[in-house]
């Protein structure tokens, strides 16, 4: 039996959990007030609709919450990729519309499983070209275009009886650390961190953003406490007059995990400011991930609060407020989803495709139209954040053709060249499928060498359009997606004309 404190706890926890069916402590806990759940690839599958139905007979309130961002970052399509455009794509075209309808489209997406919480757009200004974990999925650097383009994904969302979710406050752009593994520490000057990195939270909060996530990095200047756990910086949020849900990134992550640990996270979260504590993807162990990983995460949370407000280093008036603020988002949605109860409805004049067309470059001189494609996939592993270094990305590209795979990273020159031989000698065009041309020597490295084997190869890149010349022609697609990859594929094969991208000398 849950007892008053646990159930008052519940109000503002987000677990993820295994599986494609709700785990019997994830029914108990819902029917005993639990805020809702957020859903991670092992649970999409066919039967996500009926899944989302059972959450909802059991708390009828529940905020259902899904990292769908389009581009490099999918749930819904997390085993074929994404085909959707993502954020860079959208802000390397500069095209309101396109990012108001793409935004429509998720939200209809998401409504369609069952699910009413995007956790999205991302209004980070990726201002450092090194990060590991945001690159892509911002709509660029700077910070006017990014506010532009994170309001109309907002509008697009939020119109479609989802609520939206900005992240990561107060913005994890400038890091060359994944939070996912360590905990990064800015060290930008404050004022211009304050100009930068914050406008487009500002901007999400003006038009009237449900939600808004936070960072776990330091900023020195305001405290030694992650922003997750540091009550100047939330503070912030509600010096704007923001009086939305506060939602933590995930508890469970190395930054709070293996510091002040999950359940003093979650207690120190709440008292900093957070009111609904996303606890994490229970798979992110790995083998180490127990059989019961979900349900002990989402108890050691739980523990966490109950034992701080049993010792009185949290309020009960803290809590209270933060279930208020989650429940009245919930009732929101709830009345949102009453009144629309038609089928979802395709979003007029998308054509996702046709978006991404019209954001591929070339890079050097076009290359000479092929039949068959032949592709070497030297990007970097994937993150736990970004799982998009799957198959599919290269399988889209490569179709029939041959399609080899190479960790750069760790495998020797020797071997890398092997490959590069057999992949050149091989019928179709040579392609070489990288993500980090600016920042990994090693995949520039093996550009270079296979530019001597093979002058008519050609480099796809998914990731930041690259700042330098590359010796061989370079699709620059701007997303580790499906759809990037088909329409990366159909510019190759000649099928469309790709425009010409100018990289400043130097």
């Amino acid at each position: 039996m849950t007892d008053e404190l646990e159930r008052l706890a519940n109000g503002v926890l987000w677990p993820g959990f295994f599986g494609t069916e709700a785990p019997e402590w994830l029914r108990d806990e819902l029917r005993d007030g639990l805020a809702g759940v957020v859903y991670f690839g092992q649970n999409v599958g066919e039967g996500l609709p009926a899944l989302s139905a059972e959450i909802l007979a059991a708390n009828p309130d529940a905020l259902i919450g899904i990292d769908e961002e389009g581009g490099s970052v999918t749930r819904l399509e997390s085993a074929t990729g994404s085909t959707v455009p993502g954020a860079a794509q959208l802000g390397l075209l500069d095209d309101l519309v396109a990012s108001e309808k793409t935004g429509a489209e998720l939200a209809r997406r998401v409504r369609a499983v069952g699910a009413n919480v995007v956790l999205g757009p991302v209004a980070d200004v990726n201002t450092d070209p090194r990060n590991p974990v945001i690159g892509v999925r911002a709509f660029g650097d700077d910070e006017a275009l990014v506010s532009r383009h994170v309001v109309a994904t907002i509008d697009g969302i939020q119109d479609g009886s989802v609520a939206a979710c900005v992240k990561h406050f107060p913005g994890h752009g400038d890091t060359h650390m994944d939070s996912h593994h360590a905990l990064p520490e800015i060290t930008l000057d404050l004022a211009e961190y304050e100009r930068v990195h914050l406008e487009p939270f500002r901007a999400a909060i003006d038009a009237g953003v449900d939600a808004v996530m936070t960072a776990h990095i330091v900023v020195p200047a305001w405290g030694e406490q992650p922003a997750t756990l540091n009550p100047r910086v939330l503070g912030m949020l509600r010096d704007w007059g923001y009086d939305g849900v506060i939602i933590t990134d995930a508890l469970d992550m190395a930054a709070i995990r293996e510091t002040v640990g999950l359940g003093g996270g979650a207690a120190l979260a709440l008292a900093a400011g957070a009111d609904l504590l996303c606890i994490g993807n229970p798979t992110n162990p790995g083998d180490a991930a127990l059989p019961d990983q979900d349900e002990q995460d989402f108890r050691a949370a739980r523990d966490g609060i109950v034992a701080a407000l049993r010792d009185g280093s949290l309020s009960r008036e803290r809590v209270e407020e933060a279930a208020g603020r989650v429940a009245a988002l919930a009732a929101k949605l709830r009345a949102a989803a009453d009144r629309d109860q038609e089928p979802v409805d395709a979003v007029d004049d998308f054509d996702a495709a046709e978006i991404v067309r019209r954001t591929v470059t070339v890079s050097g001189a076009a290359p000479e139209t092929a039949t068959d494609l032949a592709v070497i996939d030297a990007r970097r592993r994937s993150t736990l954040a970004v799982d998009s270094a799957g198959s599919y990305v290269a399988s889209a590209l490569a179709e029939d053709g041959l399609r080899v795979r190479l960790d750069v990273a760790s495998t020797s020159i020797v071997e890398q060249d092997r490959v590069l031989d057999e992949v050149v000698a091989s019928p179709g065009k040579t392609v070489l499928l990288i993500d980090r041309p600016d920042t990994d020597a090693a995949q520039r490295a093996l550009v270079e060498r296979a530019a001597v084997r093979d002058p008519g190869a050609v480099v796809v890149n998914v990731g930041l359009p690259t700042g330098r010349s590359l010796p061989l022609p370079t699709i620059e697609v701007a997303a580790a997606s499906r759809l990037g990859a088909q329409i990366a594929r159909e510019a190759l094969l000649g099928r469309f004309a790709v425009q010409q991208r100018m990289i400043s000398a130097g």
